[in-house]
């Protein structure tokens, strides 16, 4: 069987002063100071994450390119799978940032804007390179495609751009299934409405999209204990990604594979 993979994330913006700084929210707001990017890369390195996320969270909706210098800085710490995700907008983009030391290139709106750009990626740089991002709003009207059960109710799912700021009125179900056509490798699924929670993750729209797709798919958003985890690897997610548990110390990595394990879920100690 497959090991279930556990990924530290961290959201990376440009503090007051110029500088690279990792900040955590709630529902992709309210962004607090965490630290430093580069030693937090250092560390979750030698915690025994499978693999890393680096976001630069603004760069897409401040139309800007993603921070390469530091991307190159936290490379230089990470002997893990490096994924980096931001303002990326076409295959010069991907290239610049593979150049700089990531290993995968996790794309959202600049797919949205030009689905082309997951084929000509993959086809360029191989589909284990393009992640696509998934960033998903509940919602409860009649404007969606493909509906689940959500706490008695049918909802849709909205993909978001701009860092969650702005919808598209694409449902993430028929866009992750177009994703995988296209060629992406795997999907990084976010919940806007779990995001910074601690809640657990959104359960409906991970194993929605799981259902819907045969690509490998990160659960994110929402992370607040490992049985989270667990149930997002009950749900079909093939890796769990997580920020404030292990930035504020709640939970090693350590002691997450070791309550997954204990539990039954095959991780990579």
């Amino acid at each position: 069987m497959l090991t279930k993979r556990v990924v530290p994330c961290i959201d990376v913006d440009i503090d007051d002063d110029g500088n690279a700084a990792v900040y955590t929210g709630v529902n992709f707001e309210d962004l607090e100071y965490t630290g430093d990017p580069v030693e937090m890369a250092k560390r979750y390195n030698e915690s025994g994450a499978d693999e890393f996320v680096f976001l630069d969270i603004t760069a897409s909706s401040e139309g800007r390119e993603t921070m390469l210098d530091t991307v190159s800085r936290v490379a230089d710490e990470v002997f893990i799978p490096l994924t980096v995700g931001g303002g990326i907008r076409d295959t010069e983009d991907i290239k610049e940032t593979l150049r700089a030391g990531a290993d995968k290139v996790s794309i959202n709106t600049g797919a949205l804007d030009r689905p082309e750009l997951i084929t000509e990626g993959a086809t360029a740089f191989g589909s284990q390179c393009i992640v696509i991002s998934v960033d998903a709003k509940r919602r409860f009207d009649e404007r969606g495609e493909q509906y689940v059960q959500v706490d008695g109710e049918s909802c849709w799912f909205e993909c978001m751009v701009k860092g969650g700021q702005e919808g598209t009125g694409v449902d993430a179900l028929e866009w992750a299934a177009e994703a995988e056509e296209r060629g992406a490798g795997e999907l990084f699924v976010n919940s806007i409405d779990a995001d910074g929670t601690k809640e657990g993750y959104d359960l409906p729209l991970t194993g929605a999209i799981c259902d819907t797709v045969s690509t490998p798919v990160i659960a994110s958003s929402g992370c607040g204990t490992p049985q989270h985890m667990a149930d997002a690897f009950d749900a079909g997610a093939d890796a769990a990604l997580a920020a404030s548990i292990f930035h504020f110390g709640e939970y090693t990595v350590e002691e997450t594979k070791q309550y997954l394990d204990d539990h039954g879920v095959p991780v990579r100690h």
